[in-house]
């Protein structure tokens, strides 16, 4: 395809810290900083090869000043982009709010991603992570992107076969893009299918339903019940600074899941397609004594193990301190290895 047609474009800005643009509020410079309006900005970015592409911030742990360009973007956009027998076409600018965009989709009646409400970050940043949540994948609603190879200036769609999606996972994460900004995703679009069927089987999301007498949830009422469920477990990121669930939930073989649930039978197991069954890591952190215990001013949350926030005036360093200090409890107690969720810059 052609490159994107050039738009004008303040120069970036040198020394900006990055602590506003980060949910755990952690400190950090950048040595050069521009904000992504239109895809025709990047132009002026091709061939700069120390870049860091910063979205809501999320789902980021800033370990220091960076001194390369971060592109933080922030292209707008809503609209249907397409439609037929079985589906609607929603598509997103990168920059667009996730769940302002999602709350938009139940609005003009496109059911579909009703049970990612509430994650924080951006919608070009959805599938990098394959965010998910309450029993689905954003991959599961994936149909396409837009995206600016920053080393040739060309725009490069992506189907869902080459996001190459796993469990938090797509190809932009496994090939390293997301890290060196060879890949700018500048839009993308959602399959939203007509012959919906709720997803609502999640334990938590299910339990709510059945408070609110709720047996037959339409796409609403799912939002509603998993909005009410993440605003209970978890903190606002304004009030207190976190960035979501920090572990992944981790997979093992089906004789290490037998073993651990013998020697500890209230372990949650979910078995998986591939054979292999996902442990739940907020109950390994939790009874590996981690649930509201604090290290320096980083700590796990009180009502939801699996969240890292920041209790005022942390770093980096805290951060990472924390980590390896649950994942060396709960290794030691489980003998499983608990991984990150965020990128670490």
């Amino acid at each position: 395809m052609c490159p994107p047609a050039p738009t004008e474009s303040s120069a970036p800005r040198e020394n900006v810290s990055l602590a506003p643009f980060n949910t755990l509020a952690l400190p950090g410079r950048a040595g050069r900083y521009a904000r992504v309006t239109a895809d025709g900005q990047l132009v002026a970015f091709v061939g700069d090869r120390r870049r860091f592409v910063l979205g809501g911030g999320s789902n980021l742990v800033l370990t220091g000043d960076f001194d390369g360009l971060v592109l933080h973007m922030a292209i707008p956009g809503r609209t249907l982009a397409g439609e037929d027998a079985e589906a609607w076409y929603a598509r997103a600018g990168a920059g667009e709010n996730w769940h302002d965009f999602v709350q938009w989709t139940l609005a003009r009646g496109w059911p579909g991603l009703e049970n990612l409400s509430l994650i924080p970050g951006t919608a070009g940043a959805a599938p990098i992570q394959n965010i998910g949540a309450y029993g689905l994948e954003v991959g599961e609603r994936f149909h396409s992107l837009a995206a600016v190879d920053m080393r040739s200036g060309k725009t490069v769609d992506f189907d869902r076969a080459a996001c190459r999606f796993g469990y938090r996972d797509s190809v932009f994460k496994r090939e390293g893009w997301h890290l060196t900004g060879r890949f700018v995703v500048t839009g993308v679009t959602f399959r939203l299918p007509k012959r919906w069927q709720p997803v609502a089987d999640y334990a938590d999301l299910a339990g709510e339903l059945a408070e609110r007498g709720i047996a037959r949830p339409d796409a609403r009422q799912i939002a509603d019940a998993v909005i009410a469920v993440r605003r209970r477990k978890l903190p606002d990121p304004a009030r207190l600074p976190n960035a979501g669930s920090f572990f992944q939930n981790p997979r093992v073989d089906a004789g290490t899941a037998s073993r651990l649930r013998t020697a500890f039978p209230d372990l949650p197991l979910y078995p998986q397609p591939d054979g292999r069954v996902k442990l739940a890591a907020g109950w390994l952190i939790e009874r590996a004594g981690w649930k509201g215990r604090d290290l320096g001013p980083a700590g796990m949350y009180e009502k939801q193990a699996l969240t890292l926030v920041n209790r005022g005036g942390a770093t980096g360093v805290d951060v990472i301190a924390l980590m390896r200090a649950v994942q060396r409890d709960v290794r030691a107690r489980f003998g499983v290895d608990l991984t990150p969720e965020p990128v670490f810059l």
